[in-house]
């Protein structure tokens, strides 16, 4: 009987401690924790940004990355995750996400929940920290001080007379000139025929576009002289066509220029995008595939060839079919 109530005693603390402690949750799940941190919170429009993802948890637990994150207003252009390391008992598994963001002003990389699976298949819900980036233009800076303008520069008397004098001396020789072409022709000579009339600016474009079409420039990687001879293309096509010095200007002077020429409306909005694809590519570092990039071109051959010049006295019906059979013969 006594050695009853001695075993008795043991059982029934055993008993009240299962009843009232509860069960003990998996390591993973009591001690998982996340980091995060970027490489810069200061870029220009279309640079890349590193944000490293960390997560210490236990030795039997695994981390669960997304499948697909929306990190809007920033693009994700890539992510590595590394083996994960042990060191003192813990271990630690890490992602490097590349983003990229093509809105100015103060932005914020969001925050992203991940899962930590630890033993018997219990599961924690992470989320990362959020960063706040500024994203700057690669462009002139168009908020500085209006400056006033500038006084007209004194010209010497002196070189104002020279000046006089050779613009003499220049009309002089053209009028000695003048009259000995005339005597010569009363002569008999033959009158020299003009030169062949200079090429239409389209056609110039298009074999121009047709030219770096069928080069190895994306073959061999060169993207980004891909698009500076795209562009530079329909920057000369622009200055033949509506006499804008294009070459010369940004996207929006080229813009402005041809408002003050009267083009079409829908023409400009076109080029305006045309011409800012290619600057992406060239200022702010975009890379785009080959698919993008003959995109590009192909826009640019649709400039060209709806903005060419209809005659006076003739349809735009037949001027459409003109310049489709131009485009004929350049391809073929």
């Amino acid at each position: 009987m006594t050695a009853r109530m001695r075993l008795a005693g043991p059982l029934l603390t055993w008993a009240c401690l299962l009843v009232v402690a509860p069960p003990a949750a998996p390591a993973a799940a009591q001690d998982a924790r996340v980091t995060n941190d970027v490489d810069t919170t200061l870029v220009t429009v279309g640079d890349r940004i590193q944000m490293t993802v960390t997560v210490e948890h236990g030795v039997g637990a695994r981390v669960v990355w997304p499948d697909s994150l929306d990190l809007s207003p920033f693009e994700v252009l890539g992510a590595q995750a590394s083996p994960p390391a042990t060191a003192g008992g813990r271990v630690r598994s890490s992602a490097v996400l590349t983003l990229t963001a093509f809105e100015l002003g103060a932005l914020e990389i969001p925050s992203f929940d991940l899962r930590v699976v630890g033993p018997g298949e219990a599961v924690e819900t992470l989320s990362t920290d959020r960063f706040g980036v500024e994203v700057v233009s690669v462009g002139l800076d168009e908020a500085g001080d209006i400056r006033d303008i500038r006084g007209p520069l004194g010209i010497p008397v002196g070189v104002i007379t020279v000046g006089l004098w050779l613009l003499l001396l220049l009309l002089a020789l053209g009028a000695v000139y003048g009259l000995y072409r005339r005597s010569r022709r009363g002569l008999g000579d033959t009158v020299e025929e003009a030169g062949p009339p200079a090429r239409p600016a389209h056609e110039v474009a298009l074999e121009a576009l047709q030219r770096i079409e069928g080069s190895p420039l994306l073959e061999r990687g060169q993207v980004k002289e891909y698009h500076i001879e795209v562009s530079e293309t329909l920057r000369r096509y622009v200055e033949a066509r509506f006499r804008v010095h294009a070459l010369e200007m940004t996207t929006r002077e080229v813009v402005d220029g041809l408002r003050r020429v009267r083009a079409d409306g829908d023409l400009i909005d076109e080029l305006r995008r045309f011409l800012d694809q290619c600057d992406m590519v060239k200022f702010a570092k975009l890379r785009p595939t080959s698919e993008a990039s003959q995109s590009t071109l192909d826009l640019g051959r649709h400039l060209v060839m709806s903005s060419v010049p209809v005659p006076a006295d003739e349809p735009a019906e037949a001027a459409e079919e003109a310049s489709g059979d131009v485009l004929e013969e350049l391809v073929s």
